[in-house]
């Protein structure tokens, strides 16, 4: 779990615009969610880009040369930086 001072340094990957490039910081859920997104590459201090974030479909993100689709509910409990 994050310190508050850390947790207002980070931002909701739903809130994060198109191109921009953050990193994977932590993720708030049990360990079959954490599990989920390791298999994926989303591990703390992955590098990722956003590719598209609009309306109300699937964030597309650019993790280690791979594109991949999150739904909002999965995005909206990452937390990157």
């Amino acid at each position: 779990m994050l310190n508050k001072k850390d947790r207002l340094m980070t931002m909701l990957l739903t809130d994060v615009k198109k191109g921009k490039r953050v990193r994977f910081v932590a993720v708030e859920g049990g360990h079959n969610f954490q599990g989920r997104l390791a298999s994926m590459g989303l591990l703390p201090g992955a590098a990722l880009e956003v590719i598209q974030n609009e309306g109300g479909g699937p964030i597309i993100l650019s993790v280690g040369g791979s594109r991949m689709a999150l739904g909002r509910g999965m995005a909206c409990r990452i937390l990157v930086a």
